[in-house]
């Protein structure tokens, strides 16, 4: 955009106006659309390639067994899903973006994906084994009503994985990484992504997004669930939350 002052007043407010995103359900499909044809390359290079590890360690903590069922909510493209499915487990991905589902069937036509909002999961009561989503829970209008519909249509005994962007651990760290969010993304965002705007308020709502212990407390006061822990990954910049269906 240049160095022109009036551009850079543009931008500032394009910032508050994408972080003040009220994430009503169709507004967030409408923006997660205009990303859908680079989503995954633009993840890789804003993540520097640590996305793959996140989704690695995704799948270890919950611990699926060959024959249960995981529902992967948000789950975009599906490349979460493709990597559930590699524990042996029936892995289905549900999102809200036709956009997204439509650019995953391109290329991974063997993973079942549907249309599905997260307050709303087209399945009955108890369908599976475990439940997760990753780096979608931020997006959803009421993550409160979202942990519960997980919990309805999670069996008693199953677990949740929410994979999410959290806070760094280090001091200095956090001031970098946040330098990062809120400066660098955004411009190696023009460079990769369909719609860089959307990537705006992406680091807005990460630096908005509660930290380790308070997503812990919204999930155990979400509904049925119990034994919730976290678990830190790239100094906290990512947090795994786990929790089991009571």
């Amino acid at each position: 955009m240049g160095d022109h002052p009036a551009r850079s007043v543009i931008w500032q407010a394009c910032l508050v106006t994408r972080a003040d995103l009220d994430k009503q359900p169709h507004e967030v499909a409408e923006m997660f659309d205009g990303v859908a044809n680079r989503y995954d390359l633009t993840n890789t290079v804003i993540s520097f390639g640590q996305d793959r590890g996140w989704r690695r360690s995704t799948r270890a903590a919950l611990g699926l067994r060959p024959g249960e069922r995981v529902l992967d909510v948000g789950a975009g493209t599906g490349v979460s899903t493709e990597e559930l499915s590699r524990s042996g487990a029936f892995a289905v991905g549900a999102d809200i973006s036709v956009g997204m589902l439509r650019a995953g069937r391109r290329v991974r036509a063997e993973v079942p994906l549907l249309a599905g909002d997260a307050l709303r999961l087209p399945f009955a009561d108890a369908t599976f084994d475990a439940v997760t989503i990753s780096f979608a829970l931020r997006n959803v209008v009421d993550t409160g009503a979202a942990l519960r519909e997980f919990a309805r249509v999670t069996r008693p005994g199953g677990r949740l994985v929410v994979c999410e962007f959290s806070h760094p651990v280090n001091g200095p760290f956090r001031t970098v990484y946040l330098q990062y969010l809120m400066r660098s993304l955004p411009a190696v965002a023009r460079a990769v992504a369909s719609n860089p705007e959307a990537y705006v308020y992406l680091a807005e709502s990460i630096r908005a997004w509660p930290d380790q212990q308070g997503l812990a407390t919204r999930i155990a006061g979400a509904g049925p669930w119990d034994r919730v822990g976290w678990r830190n990954l790239t100094g906290g910049i990512v947090a795994l939350h786990r929790a089991t269906r009571v």
